[in-house]
This record gives structure tokens, sequence and C-alpha cells, in this order.
């Protein structure tokens, strides 16, 4: 009907709901006009929609005969004997006729004519007409519609203002897993209730009261069709209006966007492994410590791979002995380091760090390193617990923490099997997966990596503080007027041996000489540097040359060693004149102490380092009365990388300033005063007391 007429729609149940139609539907689109002759072929009926196709007013239109108002001259005989036809009985007529316009012009009209018989028998013709290029063009467009919305791999559907389904297509049937007919009268809820509903049908409610689309809104769920597998979906949203307003209901597209899903998954997975072991490259490997190293690798798998971690180091791999070649039987590990995301029994199952266990070749973490590959069991059952825990107490410990997912990787470096990384899950409920062992295997090669350079440290580091004791003197026969004590200290854990040296030399005539010295560099090198000084300084000491001249010996020696250079202080003490020769190269001055006296550092001309060459020494003479001390260093004990040199000489002395102690309590306390667990230089240290 028209703009005041009344619609009946069949509602959900499929009762008839009247009310009024307003303008813009599809009828109105074609402006279909209606006329009516009677059966002399005048016009009798003449509809607004005639009037606004031709052009005729209904006054100018009615009592006229149709063929004489509408048909041009060369088309009446062919009107008049279909208008004939149709009123003879063949009863309708369609196609295609040119009418004439008001203005003078033709108008190709599409017909639908047909016979009206009335309750006295009287015949009319009623003709329906619509423009053919209107016609045709809204016949175009839903042809196009029906085709596209049934060929297109985009599921499509359309839902009504009661959010039911009125239309699907067949994409959307294969993407929801349900045919049409179990779709349409069903809401979202009743039809897919396996999806968000909720998300869904509060978008569809925003767009029907905005009218503003929700384009590209992004779900993840599963489907009846394929249960098993997580899908993603794009899914717009539209409301769907008749041309003069009406809103008939909700559009809605669904594009299948799992495999673009997967692949955003398996990129953010691959950043996520990038950053763990950027981060593990940051964390890994700070110091040269083994057992250090072996932890930071443990803190950083918990908890971003598991629950648990151990590490453990083949205990071939510390005492030197290579394994390239795949092994085949038992393995002897020394536990490294354990870490837990969270306090745990699962931690005491393991091997407690420092402590060396054998596993047989059927154990798991035997099998990973004698395959030099990683061993994973995604689902640990209670069979598993005897491969993984070293013993029954172990394994019950395990089953109750909850264990059920275990995973064992190789540590790996430079070709050689070093130990394992031993990682479970408990209270994290996902399996391992082979992604999880791709990143653990990239944690453990660069973890093994610095593990390896911590043990060839190590082996190196002990070597040379080996030869660095074994060079030091021997605790000295009684000196006649003189009370000694020294010390020796390597470099922290994260430095290098160093070549520092003293010397306590009993000389003829009751002289001592003191010697106290510092190569420059580091490691085995400069330890035998330093042993080649060390003899030198005998050799030259026992010749009774002035300090000057020895100190001028060495330069020349230590020239011989490039390129490497060292300070020195050299002390004689005679005991029959109170007084001491002393001559520096380089070094730091001597404290002198006098009993009542406040600590000073002695003024001597610093000269030149051994190994400069050519440039002179000068004696100084210092005297000593009983009980006057002489404090002799090299700089590991007081310089620092966070404060300046005078300072440190300044808390040296303030140390020193303090109540009586016995030699070897002084030493021992500037060394735990003024140095740290992480120094990076040795130090040693000596003193020497007048007797009274």
């Amino acid at each position: 009907m028209g703009a005041d007429g009344f619609r009946a729609d069949l509602g959900p149940a499929g009762r008839a709901e009247l009310g009024p139609s307003p303008p813009g539907g599809l009828l109105d689109v074609l402006g279909v006009a209606a006329v009516v002759l009677d059966a002399d072929g005048r016009i009798v009926f003449w509809s607004p929609q005639a009037q606004a196709l031709l052009g005729y007013s209904a006054e100018e239109a009615l009592g006229r005969f149709a063929a004489q108002l509408l048909v041009a001259d060369e088309h009446i005989d062919l009107v008049l004997r279909l208008f004939a036809q149709v009123m003879e009985g063949d009863g309708t007529w369609a196609g295609v006729f040119p009418v004439r316009h008001r203005d003078g012009g033709l108008r190709l009209l599409e017909f639908r004519n047909m016979r009206l018989l009335d309750d006295r028998g009287d015949l009319y013709a009623l003709g329906l007409a619509t423009d053919q290029a209107t016609l045709r063009r809204v016949e175009r467009d839903l042809a196009l519609s029906v085709r596209l919305v049934d060929q297109s791999p985009i599921g499509l559907a359309v839902l009504d203002t009661d959010l039911r389904y009125a239309m699907v297509n067949p994409a959307l049937e294969r993407i929801n897993g349900l045919p049409a007919e179990e779709h349409l009268g069903r809401t979202v809820r009743e039809a897919l209730p396996f999806l968000d509903v909720h998300s869904i049908e509060s978008a569809m409610r925003q767009v029907l009261a905005t009218g503003r689309p929700l384009v590209d809104q992004y779900t993840v769920g599963h489907t009846s069709a394929d249960p098993g597998t997580e899908h993603a979906w794009s899914v717009s949203y539209y409301r769907l209006e008749d041309p003069g307003g009406k809103v008939l209901g909700v559009g809605i597209s669904v594009v299948d966007v799992t495999d673009r899903h997967r692949t955003a998954l398996e990129a953010d997975r691959a950043r996520h492994r990038l950053a763990v072991v950027a981060d593990a490259s940051v964390r890994i490997g700070t110091t040269l410590d083994l057992e250090q190293t072996a932890r930071e690798l443990a803190d950083v798998a918990v908890p971003e791979l598991a629950d648990m971690a151990a590490v453990d180091v083949l205990d071939s791999a510390l005492t030197g002995h290579r394994t390239t070649a795949a092994a085949h039987g038992p393995a002897l590990f020394r536990a490294l380091a354990v870490a837990a995301a969270y306090p745990t029994d699962i931690t005491s199952a393991a091997d407690p760090p420092g402590e060396v266990a054998r596993y047989e070749a059927d154990r798991l973490v035997t099998r990973a390193v004698n395959t030099s590959r990683p061993v994973m069991v995604p689902h640990v059952e209670e069979a598993d617990l005897s491969l993984i825990a070293r013993d029954p107490r172990a394994a019950a410990m395990l089953a109750r923490a909850g264990v059920h997912s275990y995973l064992a990787v190789p540590l790996v470096a430079r070709g050689e099997v070093l130990g394992a990384l031993d990682l479970v899950r408990a209270r994290n409920p996902q399996p391992f997966t082979e992604d999880d062992a791709t990143l653990a295997s990239e944690l453990a090669a660069r973890a093994a990596v610095c593990i390896d350079n911590a043990r060839w440290y190590q082996r190196q580091r002990d070597t040379a503080l080996t030869l660095q004791r074994s060079l030091l003197p021997e605790p000295p026969p009684p000196l006649y007027g003189l009370q000694v004590a020294s010390r020796y200290q390597p470099a922290g854990a994260a430095g290098e041996v160093g070549g520092d040296w003293y010397d306590v030399l009993p000389l003829p005539g009751d002289r001592t000489a003191l010697v106290v010295g510092d190569v420059m560099g580091s490691g085995i090198n400069a330890a035998t540097t330093m042993g080649r000084l060390r003899t030198a300084t005998q050799t030259l000491a026992g010749l009774g040359l002035a300090p000057k001249q020895v100190l001028r010996n060495l330069d020349r020696i230590t020239a011989g060693l490039d390129p490497y250079i060292a300070t020195c202080t050299y002390a004689l003490y005679n005991p029959h004149a109170a007084q001491c020769h002393i001559s520096t190269a380089g070094h730091l001055p001597p404290v002198h102490m006098r009993p009542g006296h406040a600590p000073t550092l002695l003024d001597l001309p610093t000269g030149a380092p051994l190994g400069v060459g050519g440039v002179p020494f000068r004696t100084t003479a210092v005297d000593l009365g009983p009980g006057d001390q002489l404090v002799l260093y090299t700089d590991g004990l007081v310089e620092t990388r966070d404060q300046d040199i005078d300072t440190r000489l300044g808390v040296l002395l303030s140390l020193l300033d303090g109540p009586h102690r016995s030699l070897e309590d002084t030493c021992d306390h500037l060394l735990e005063a003024l140095r740290r667990p992480d120094d990076h230089d040795d130090v040693a240290l000596l003193i020497a007391r007048v007797r009274r």
C-alpha cells in the first residue's frame, strides 16, 4: 500500500503485525502505475503513479481512449489487436511497449496486462506499468546481489530487528557448521551458543541503535563443525535500511581469518622468543664465575619456561675431558643451580648444588647429553617420574607437587656437551611444546658458551693462582730487629689473577730487604713475569746493591720483557743504623707509622715504572725507631672505580690510625675494610715493625 496504507508483517511467531508502512519500499522505487480500461478501451481508473510516470493528470486521462492518448499512430493497430486478445480470453499480456508521454516523447514501459471481471459480468483491462530502465536496474542489482551473496566466500547474514536470522548464505553455513534452516528464525544465542554471544548481540544492538557500522571486529572461538580447532573471524556489522530510511535489521559479514590469526600468533611467539633470548643475553654471563652463570640461566628459565629449572654440568667437562662424540653409558653430573617460581618441594627433589650424582643411560637427562638433543615428555606419567627423579623419594615428591611435563635440553658449546638444563611444570597447566623446546635450546646454547668461558677461565685462573702462590715467598726466618706480616689476595671471581708480589729477604750484616711489586696485566703471563722479576730482585739484593741500583737493573730486565711494565718499592732496612733506605719505581708510597703519631705517607720520589727505561731512580733514607712500622702495598688494596686515589689513601691512613693491633690483625683489618668480593685486581700487602 501507499504511504497512508498499512503493513502486515509476520513476527517471530508467524503472527501478522499490522501497522502503517512508510514510503520507500521496492514498489515505491519501481513507481508502478495502475491503469484500468473498460471493454471499449476507455480509461476508467488512473493512479497517481501513472500521472508521475506519463505526465497526464487524472482529469486529462479519464474517459479518453487509451490508444489515442498513449500510443503512437504506427502502433495503434498492434495495440488494438493485443487489447482484443486480452479481452477475448487470453487473459494476460506482458512485454515492453513504447508509450507517449505528455511532453510528446516516448517512454519504454514494462507492462503486465490482465482482464478483470466485476460482479455484474462487465469486463475491464488492468495495466500495470513501470519504467523499463528502472526495472532493469533493479533486476540487475537484485541478480548481482543474489549471486554475490550465494557465491561469496565471505559469510553473510541478515538478522531482523529482533536479531533473528532472516538470511544466511552458503559460506556462513560452512563457517558455522550449521545449515541455513537451523539459523532462520533463531537468535545467535540459540543457533551458535559456542560463540561469545554476549559480545556479538551487544555489537548488533549498538549498530541498530546508532546506525554506525562496526567493522573488522576480531573474535576467536570454536565451531560445531570443527570443535577441536581454534578459529578466528573478522566480523563486520551494518544497519540495513530501505530507501525511505526504514530500519530492516542488521547485516553481518564474516571472514575466516584463522590462517592470519595463526600467523600472527606465530609472529607473537617469535617476538616473545627473541625478547626472552635478548633478555637472557643481558642476564646470563655477567661474570666468569661458573656457579653464578648457572644460577643466571636457571633464573631466566623460571618462570618464563618452567616452574622449576636445574642446571647440571658433566663432571668430565669440569675436569677437562672433552665429550664431543655421542656417548651411550651413564653420566656423572655436578649440580650447579636450582631455581623455582614459587616455594615448592620440587627443589628438594633436585640434586643440591655442588653435589655429584651418577645417572644411568636410561635416565632422561642422560639421554639428552648422550644424544645432544632435547628430551621432552609433554605429559608425565607415573612411570616417567622414575626416569626423571634421582631416587624413588624424589619421584614421590615430584608426584605430590603435581609435575606433569618435563623437558631436558643439553648444554652444547663449541661442539662439546657440557651438561643439561632440566625443566618441569607443575602449576603451569600447559604441557611443554616444540616451541618451548626451541626456546629452551636457544637459551641453553647461549648459556653454554658462557658456562664454557667460565669453566675455561676458572681453569686458567686456578692454574695462574697456583703459579702465583708458588712464586710467593715462604714465611721468612727470624729477622734481626724486624717483625713482619704479609698477605696476598687474588682478584674476585670476575677478575684475573695478576702479577702482584712481595718479598722479605734477609741479607748480610743483619740487614733486611722489603719488596712489593706489581706487574701490569693479568693471567699466567703476568704471573710468570712476576716470578722472573722476583728472582732477579733476590739476585740483585744478594749482591749488596743499593735500592736505586736494584731498581735500575730491574728496569733494564723488565724492558727486555716487552710489553710488560711493573711498579716496585724496594726498602733496605739496617737495624744498626736504625734507618731504612727506600727507592720506588712508579709505586704508591709506603705508610710510616710511629708510636704516638698519626700515620703518614712517605714523601718519596715516585720514579718511573720498571720497563720504561733510561729513567734514574733515587734513594731516600727514613729513620725508624723502636715500634715504628712500614706498610707496603700494591694498588689493588686502595684503588677503586668509583673513588679517586687520594680519597682511598686517606681511608687507608684512617684505618691504620686506630687502636694497637698485631701485625697479623692489621693485615686482616685492612683487607676486610678496603677490599670487595668483586674487586678486579689482586693485592700484595707487607707490614714490618721495628722490634723494641
